[in-house]
């Protein structure tokens, strides 16, 4: 009887959300160089019920931003494709975009070297160990015609950028709350023992000022009781 002592790998089990990436047109002429695999894309990445995108503007903050899937703002739809499916849930996927957020700024966009696509290509990778297809993000790797298109810009009244989120006004109450009950009892403490050390240097001033009075009025005693007695001479 053979026995084989190597290890068995188990197959990992797929994630159990849908990673999309959602392909636009950035120019009328992919309508000719769609077919010829030259075409110039914006891409998003669909998670959760929410896509991501990263896009241009002249300040050094984020250029990531979340629309509504398939209806980013200023490009036209082409299509969708299941890139994998990823174990993160919702809450995870907002935490490493917000991490994301602060490396991919709008104004280090580059159509060549960081564009939307690169973003798209890092985020699936991350999220499903997949990258998107080579054809959305083949005129950047040639550096054709690169230079006559203009960069996707943030629309800030129709897109959402993505930043940390805040507390809002109960989680903060919640939180302040929190803070009083920690700091209560020491400064109760504090505030009792500060008291009772007032009240004992009270104590012992009263007791000085006592005493001086009383030696003092002991000493007037004295000096009328001198005043008082007649002064005696003895002759020899």
């Amino acid at each position: 009887m053979l026995c084989w002592s190597g290890s068995v790998r188990r197959k990992q089990k797929p994630g159990h959300f849908p990673v999309y990436l959602n392909v636009y047109d950035l120019t009328p002429m992919n309508a000719y160089g769609y077919w010829l695999g030259l075409g110039v894309f914006h891409s998003g990445v669909e998670v959760h019920g929410v896509e991501y995108a990263f896009g241009a503007h002249e300040y050094p903050s984020t250029g990531i931003f979340e629309v509504e899937p398939k209806k980013c703002p200023g490009f036209t739809f082409r299509k969708s494709i299941l890139v994998g499916k990823t174990d993160k849930c919702a809450r995870d996927v907002r935490v490493y975009m917000e991490k994301l957020a602060e490396e991919y700024r709008g104004n280090k966009y580059n159509l060549i070297s960081r564009n939307c696509n690169h973003f798209c290509n890092e985020v699936c990778v991350k999220l499903t160990q997949k990258p998107i297809p080579r054809w959305v993000n083949r005129l950047a790797r040639l550096g054709v015609l690169c230079n006559c298109v203009l960069p996707p810009r943030l629309n800030e009244s129709k897109v959402r950028r993505v930043v940390k989120e805040e507390l809002s006004e109960g989680e903060k109450k919640k939180k302040k709350m929190m803070n009083t009950s920690r700091s209560g009892p020491l400064l109760s403490t504090s505030s009792s023992s500060s008291t009772s050390d007032n009240n004992h240097r009270s104590h012992i001033r009263a007791k000085s000022t006592g005493n001086h009075s009383s030696s003092g009025s002991k000493k007037s005693q004295r000096q009328a009781q001198d005043k008082k007695s007649p002064s005696v001479s003895v002759k020899t």
